[in-house]
């Protein structure tokens, strides 16, 4: 008897599943009492009618390669997840993608020195959020998004200024944590907001106290902004924010939670969606998220 190994349609699912924990035990766990069932008629039938299992190799092999492919279809990472609320009229979505590919408006996390220089001279790494914000949004022309953010911030008082000494790469002026600066024009304004500090080392860290902080004034910024059209943003504070006090699956319940209990207040949009980049996805229980979003829409018919 010969077991070949996955096909090339099945490898990216195995891929996905090894990375994701809960994945692997609903996996094993599927693939088991598959397997037992399985295994419960082949011997049924083969009391029942003697010598219809003439050949035990291959009915091992089919119900191996059964019971793997109930396996994978039980425990197949999703893609998403969306809730609908009542009251506010509104909906959330968790889904894996692009961030600069969603229409509407966008969120995007920026230190607290509104640093933009990426590159061997700059401060922000390339392949983070903000990096693909210059790149793909302004066409890598720093010089036009640095004049968007300094005519939004002109009418915020910086809270310090950093010396040449002490900082000799990128911005000096220090402004207060949750600052939003909005840029760009209708029907795709971004949402900058400061929701980390950036440290003299060019070191950006973060965390739960800010980044709820930074969060209340994105909700109020939109809330003012953004005509309740759709918003869009990454999983804030996932990437290179030093925010180690949450994994990846609190730190998408926290955004939810602070969103949903902001908009019972008043409604601050009427899609929000969290834009998963595929590398992160493994690391999230997509169907733990969608009971969480559940229960925040059920507390929403009580809170109403």
């Amino acid at each position: 008897m010969r077991l070949t190994g996955p096909s090339a349609r099945t490898r990216p699912a195995l891929s996905r599943l090894a990375r994701s924990w809960r994945g692997r035990r609903v996996f094993a766990g599927s693939v088991l009492a598959a397997f037992g069932a399985v295994s419960a008629v082949v011997q049924f039938v083969g009391q029942l009618f003697p010598g219809a299992v003439s050949r035990p190799g291959t009915v091992l092999a089919g119900c191996v390669a059964l019971c793997l492919t109930w396996g994978l279809a039980r425990s197949r990472p999703q893609a998403s997840v969306r809730q609908e609320f009542g009251r506010p009229g509104m909906t959330v979505v968790v889904e894996e993608g692009d961030l600069f590919e969603r229409p509407g408006h966008l969120v995007v996390g920026f230190t607290d020195t509104f640093d933009t220089r990426v590159g061997a001279d700059g401060v922000i790494d390339d392949a983070s959020v903000q990096g693909q914000l210059l790149a793909r949004t302004y066409a890598g022309d720093a010089g036009r998004l640095d004049a968007e953010l300094a005519a939004a911030l002109a009418g915020v008082a910086p809270v310090s200024w950093e010396s040449a000494r002490d900082k000799p790469r990128g911005k000096r002026a220090r402004y207060p944590i949750g600052t939003v600066a909005v840029l760009g024009s209708r029907p795709s304004l971004v949402f900058a907001v400061a929701y980390s500090r950036m440290g003299n080392d060019c070191v950006a860290s973060s965390g739960v106290e800010d980044l709820w902080l930074g969060l209340e004034r994105l909700w109020d910024a939109v809330r003012r902004h953004g005509r309740l059209e759709s918003l869009s943003m990454p999983l804030t504070g996932a990437g290179l924010a030093r925010l180690h006090d949450l994994d990846e699956d609190s730190l998408l319940r926290l955004i939810l939670l602070s969103f949903v209990v902001h908009s019972w207040e008043r409604r601050v949009c009427r899609e929000l969606r969290v834009v998963i980049r595929p590398g992160e996805l493994g690391r999230i229980d997509l169907p733990e998220t969608g009971a969480f979003l559940a229960g925040l829409a059920a507390g929403a018919r009580r809170h109403a």
